[in-house]
């Protein structure tokens, strides 16, 4: 089944931040837990809970610091004490932003518990991930997992295993490939191989689970990483310090070890939006979620390795959105609901007088439900859906005939990723007044 990505991504840079003197154990006699993820978007959230509250986490082993989204006041809630503001940069072509250090919280996961974990809260709106998900995520955590833990994550079924490391017991693989980590303001890189004009080329890239889309590249002439001329301008996500554009191509192949992923899709951000994701000058980019999923993978941040075992996913295409539109849940909206209501509109009742005939009453009773609005937030230009004459901002109301609120926001999208000539016809909402466009879909390049 093709995945649609939503293009987030968070590299933080903290430095000279250090750690909290506490550290995670399990809390049960066999040191090892096993919890329960969603999948959404190539992305893993799990169930954390902070100073007594349940909250949804993206693990991200891109960043070294947990965050937490603080836009609703969620540190009220969390009664985070002991603040202070310091500035973080990240990718984008953006200013620093605010946030606000926290110390001597608690944060327990399944069994695993730790105390006086550093936190930083975030004020900035457009860092929420909510409706670009739509599934409610409060934060992200990364490192303070891995440096205490053996950490399994199994994609196929959704689920971590985390173990203490005396109590981990490695099992024979032979279908298994093991990797050296190299580490870097405490994020993991791993070295493989990429194919670029027939040229095999060796790159360092940071392992990036926070990340949904496949591959980043930074452009280095010296290095052959470059994107040829088949290519299309396009949105790439958001960083800590703003959005990120850049170029999307094919490169001929990924390759792992022995494990080879053939025609996969891969981006080069412009290079104002990663200035500070080269300080780490030996980086030659990212292996994200639409990659790693493919795994199934053990994490052993003490010795050093990661091992990676192929899944059902392997074999999934690599494919592009071919309409141009990115959307992301924009609230909610009042939707008219019939009682007892047929396709047609109308009840439709046996005939009680032996005729063994029909008929037809108008009912109009109705209730009104809250459900979830989708807005074009992102049009690719010179895309399908831009052609049409569709604009940043238009709700979708249906497609394809069918009512978007009976989609989740990863249906919909999926829509966008079928095979080149589909037929796509949206009704949106423009201002309060209701449009009708169409457009086939068309491959980007």
């Amino acid at each position: 089944m093709k995945r649609f990505l939503i293009f987030i991504v968070f590299c933080f840079l903290f430095n000279n931040l250090g750690f909290s003197q506490g550290y995670f154990t399990i809390q049960n006699k066999h040191k090892s837990d096993k919890i329960n993820f969603r999948l959404i978007n190539n992305l893993i959230i799990i169930p954390l809970e902070i100073n007594g509250v349940t909250l949804s986490f993206l693990l991200d082993t891109g960043v070294s610091k947990p965050i937490i989204f603080n836009f609703l006041n969620v540190s009220d809630t969390l009664k985070i004490k002991n603040t202070e503001s310091i500035f973080l940069r990240g990718l984008g072509e953006g200013e620093v932003v605010e946030a606000l250090k926290s110390t001597d919280n608690l944060i327990k996961i399944g069994d695993a518990v730790k105390l006086n974990q550093d936190l930083y809260a975030i004020f900035d709106a457009n860092l929420n991930l909510t409706p670009k998900l739509g599934f409610p995520v409060h934060g992200i955590i990364g490192n303070d997992i891995f440096k205490d833990f053996i950490v399994e994550i199994n994609y196929s079924k959704k689920y971590l295993r985390l173990t203490e490391p005396q109590a981990y017991r490695y099992k024979k693989c032979n279908k298994c490939e093991t990797f050296n980590l190299e580490f870097y303001n405490d994020k993991p890189y791993i070295n493989v191989e990429v194919t670029i004009d027939n040229k095999d080329i060796p790159v360092k890239l940071l392992i990036d689970s926070g990340g949904s889309d496949v591959l980043w590249l930074f452009e280095n002439d010296s290095s052959g990483i470059k994107c040829g001329n088949k290519y299309f301008e396009d949105f790439l996500g958001h960083g800590l310090s703003g959005s990120i554009y850049g170029k999307r191509s094919k490169i001929g192949k990924l390759s792992l070890k022995s494990f080879v992923l053939e025609d996969a899709n891969v981006a080069y951000p412009d290079s104002l939006s990663i200035q500070f994701a080269r300080k780490h000058k030996d980086r030659n980019g990212s292996l994200a979620g639409n990659v790693l999923k493919r795994f199934n993978m053990v994490f052993n941040y003490q010795k050093g390795t990661v091992t990676l075992k192929k899944n059902r996913y392997f074999k999934e295409k690599f494919s592009y959105n071919k309409s141009g539109i990115e959307l992301s849940h924009d609230g909610v909206r009042l939707v008219r609901e019939f009682k007892n209501r047929t396709a047609t509109g109308y009840d439709i009742e046996k005939s009680d007088d032996g005729t063994n005939g029909t008929k037809i009453i108008i009912n109009p009773e109705y209730k009104l439900t809250l459900k979830p609005a989708y807005a074009i937030v992102e049009l690719r230009a010179n895309s399908p859906a831009q052609k049409a004459g569709l604009h940043i901002g238009d709700l979708v109301l249906s497609v394809n005939g069918r009512p978007s609120y009976q989609f989740t926001l990863q249906e919909l999208m999926h829509e966008f990723f079928e095979d080149a000539g589909k037929r796509i016809r949206l009704k949106v909402d423009r201002n309060g007044k209701e449009l009708n466009f169409s457009f086939n879909l068309e491959n980007p390049f």
